[in-house]
């Protein structure tokens, strides 16, 4: 079943339907309508893009919104370069780093309860009920179980959509641990142009943690929020002659307001993560797709490379524009559980890992309205679930996590196109299966 949203802007608002991809929200949360299930929306069943050139019935586009309904979602997820202009990040020319394969065939029968329910369900369940389109999980360094679905397959790039927000909190973690980047400062100490807005007052780390008191409206069921104007100006695609507003995404950032008191509360707002990606070019004076590629990508022997879509200046959408292989955000995410060593050699210092790992302020996050996620915090744009296992995550909307947990010694990587936006919708289903896992790798290995 297609699911349209009705009142999106009209004029211009091609990149509105992606902004829908990068953003965690509630628009959909409560949505009851009956979708296709995973199975039965598989891309291969309905031809999308194929022929040459594909019939007119089967074309999708970013300018009418269709590449984004699901179940065409599924499609576009691994193939938005095809769509929307893009930047990319170069894994560089040495040779991938091999992975150490001890495939376990025992995972899929793991049972786990899912939260408000009272039947337990099976590992393999899990991933069709939560629209998986890959999954891989390391234990301690090797690679224990790994699948594929849907539109992905091994040599694939898939959009993480709010994942990119958690790229750029590493990559400033990992400039103020070396001394690059000082999270006290004011923003316009390294931004300027950002003096006269909400920023102007707000100190680097509270950009980081999210702490910002912005007048800025991410609720999508609200077609006046300030949502559509920001992505009316990153929108890569030309403007109407009647267009006045803000040119790419620096421009809006200038025009965003203060409401309330910076530092009381967490609330989770992609120009947040935007404005980060801005400081951080400044600091260091390259731009993150560059700094993402010489400092991670080109060094910790990833097989593909990555990409980011850009706006009509060339800036790359570090609030949610990321695309990237599956094997490699998994490479990505056990170099953090290394605290940044990397098959022995200490890729960046070990403290900016250890300084996302230690958690935000728990009151403040408490403010944000995610009570499904009681007692979590968040720090240096990371999930940080403060649970037994000091597990913490990388999330984007529609399923997408890099899930780490020291205590297992975990990696756990998934990739989806669930048709529901919001994490609620899978949060449930995933969260105690990720935890099930976990406690079988442990046991085994005791």
């Amino acid at each position: 079943m297609k699911h349209k949203v009705s009142y999106l802007p009209k004029a211009g608002s091609a990149f509105v339907f992606l902004l829908l991809f990068f953003t965690t929200t509630q628009l959909m949360a409560q949505d009851k309508k009956a979708y296709l299930s995973a199975k039965d929306s598989e891309p291969s069943k309905f031809g999308w893009m194929q022929g040459f050139p594909p019939p007119a019935d089967k074309v999708l586009h970013t300018w009418d919104g269709s590449f984004f309904e699901f179940p065409a979602i599924r499609w576009s997820v691994v193939h938005m370069r095809q769509m929307l202009p893009t930047v990319n990040v170069s894994r560089g020319l040495d040779k991938p780093s091999a992975l150490v394969y001890d495939l376990d065939q025992e995972i899929d029968s793991i049972k786990f309860t899912p939260w408000h329910e009272q039947k337990p369900m099976t590992w393999e369940a899990s991933l069709w009920k939560n629209y998986t389109d890959g999954m891989i999980i390391l234990h301690k360094g090797e690679v224990v179980y790994e699948r594929y679905f849907s539109a992905l397959t091994e040599d694939d790039v898939h959009a993480v959509m709010s994942l990119t927000k958690s790229f750029n909190g590493t990559l400033a973690s990992i400039l103020v641990a070396e001394g690059k980047l000082d999270d006290t400062k004011l923003v316009p100490y390294y931004v300027p142009e950002l003096k006269n807005s909400a920023y102007g007052d707000a100190t680097v780390r509270q950009v980081m943690d999210m702490t910002t008191a912005l007048k800025y409206s991410e609720d999508y069921a609200d077609p006046k929020a300030d949502i559509w104007d920001f992505s009316q100006a990153g929108n890569p695609l030309p403007k109407p002659k009647d267009y006045k507003g803000p040119v790419g995404y620096y421009e809006y950032l200038e025009t965003v307001k203060k409401q309330g008191k910076h530092g009381e509360a967490f609330g989770y707002k992609t120009v947040n993560a935007d404005a980060l990606g801005w400081i951080i070019s400044k600091a260091i004076g390259k731009s993150v797709n560059e700094l993402l590629a010489e400092r991670i990508w080109s060094k910790a022997g990833m097989e593909q490379d990555a990409y980011y879509q850009v706006d009509s200046k060339g800036i790359a959408f570090t609030g949610g524009g990321f695309n990237a292989g599956l094997r490699d955000l998994a490479r990505f995410g056990e170099l953090l559980r290394n605290d940044g060593n990397w098959n022995g050699v200490q890729l960046f210092p070990k403290e900016a890992v250890q300084d996302i790992k230690k958690g935000g302020s728990k009151e403040a996050f408490a403010k944000s309205g995610h009570p499904a996620l009681k007692g979590w915090s968040y720090r240096n744009m990371w999930w940080i679930t403060e649970n037994k296992d000091g597990a913490y995550a990388a999330r984007g909307v529609h399923g997408q996590t890099i899930y780490i947990d020291p205590a297992a010694k975990m990696v756990l990587v998934r990739l989806a196109s669930h048709p529901v936006a919001a994490n609620s919708a899978n949060d449930a289903y995933s969260l105690p299966a990720y935890q099930a896992v976990a406690d079988y790798l442990m046991n085994k290995h005791e």
